[in-house]
């Protein structure tokens, strides 16, 4: 158990959160004796966050459950030059209007997790645009620009890999670093915000922005960071075979969403409620002291935490339900994904391969017939051996859907149109 004193950082140590921080003690200090303002940013690169950006969004909530104020950044004027980290060539630049509906697709998700408003420790939702359209040149040149040392610049991981690789790095990229830092002097200025928060491919920026108030006067300034998440095995977090987990729900189904956490590999459980549920400590302990068969039931409950807290509680107990149905009874539960045929094209017949690109489940008929041969494919919960055969009116159960299925746990319902 760590030493800390203030509940954030004790929550955040004993759940697993804590990668770096840059002053370990005087960060303690200022927490346990004040209400204080941190944030993390956001990029509105798509419509969504997914589940690998989870981890900022439950530290920005522990954050507020602990009596503080957080901040989630839209970054609306950033995204207009996109962060280079880590990234083996310049982002795809978005125009105004893709960013600010980006944005407020994006914000929908936040409100599950923070408590907006304008009390003291109500949370905020800030776009950077505010400052950083406005900005003169020649004078955040003079002011800003200033502070900052091309040598120690180079010298960041995220750009050394860059010309490692003899990628080009534009004058462009090489900027956000100085909009990044400035974001937090004047989060500062503006909000009195102390700390910012984000993955540790972040620290490099984080620590500018620390460098960066220190020379324009802030008070002192901290960072932390979390670990970079893989799963077990090595997969990136909110990656799954069909594509990103999404979080908002137009996206993404509670129930597709609830599969995913219920995939979890054996050797994830444990830190994954610690990290995306809010279940005590001891509830956790004993979660993960049971083996053997029922780490399936832990991962259900680990599924349905998680659901519960993005898509709410009614919603992520039906996805339980329809899984138990569909898995446990073998029914058609109506809340399965679904795609629409008209009527007359299943008069026809339409060949099983072509129907199982159709409904998601494979990329091509290439991959369709890999499937089939494999055995992976079912019709109404019967093996589809033939890769010529076609799916017609007569397949239709008397719950008035074809239920299509690979593996074990993918299922759609073709409904007649």
């Amino acid at each position: 158990m760590s030493g800390f004193k203030s509940d954030f950082l004790r929550t955040l140590s004993e759940r697993g959160f804590i990668h770096q921080i840059s002053d370990e003690t005087g960060l303690d200090d200022l927490l346990a004796k004040e209400t204080v303002t941190a944030y993390i940013g956001f990029d509105p690169t798509a419509p969504s966050l997914h589940a690998g950006g989870l981890i900022q969004i439950m530290m920005l909530h522990w954050f507020q459950q602990t009596g503080h104020r957080p901040i989630s950044l839209m970054g609306g004027g950033t995204g207009m030059v996109g962060d280079p980290s880590f990234k083996d060539e310049a982002r795809q630049l978005m125009t105004p209007e893709t960013i600010d509906a980006n944005i407020a697709s994006i914000k929908k998700v936040f409100s599950s997790y923070l408590t907006y408003g304008d009390g003291p420790k109500d949370a905020l939702m800030i776009n950077n645009a505010d400052w950083l359209l406005g900005i003169n040149y020649l004078e955040f040149l003079r002011d800003v620009g200033r502070h900052f040392s091309v040598n120690r610049m180079l010298s960041f991981d995220s750009v050394k890999m860059r010309l490692d690789r003899e990628q080009s790095l534009s004058f462009l990229e090489f900027n956000y670093m100085i909009l990044q830092a400035y974001d937090f002097v004047e989060l500062n200025k503006r909000y009195g915000t102390r700390l910012q928060m984000g993955g540790s491919d972040q620290w490099g920026n984080i620590i500018n922005g620390l460098d960066l108030g220190h020379r324009m006067g802030t008070p002192q300034l901290y960072a932390l960071t979390s670990p970079l998440l893989t799963t077990a095995s090595g997969a990136k977090m909110g990656k799954s075979l069909s594509g990103a987990v999404w979080l908002n729900p137009d996206m993404l189904s509670a129930y597709d969403f609830w599969q995913y956490w219920r995939n979890t590999e054996d050797a994830d459980v444990t830190r994954f409620l610690k990290l995306y549920t809010t279940l005590p400590m001891d509830e956790i302990a004993r979660l993960s002291a049971l083996g053997g068969s029922e780490i399936n039931e832990v991962k259900k409950i680990l599924a349905t935490e998680v659901t519960a807290m993005l898509h709410g509680r009614e919603n992520a107990e039906q996805a339980a339900e329809t899984a138990r149905k569909t898995f446990e009874e073998g029914a058609i539960a109506e809340n399965l994904p679904s795609i629409e045929v008209p009527t007359g094209e299943l008069e026809g017949g339409i060949g099983l391969l072509s129907l199982i690109v159709r409904a998601g489940l494979a990329a091509s008929n290439g991959e369709a017939r890999r499937h089939v041969q494999g055995g992976a494919v079912r019709i109404n919960d019967n093996a589809a051996a033939d890769e010529r055969m076609t799916i017609g009116g007569a397949d239709v159960t008397a719950d008035g859907v074809i239920k299509l299925s690979l593996g074990k746990k993918k299922h759609i319902l073709v409904r007649p149109a």
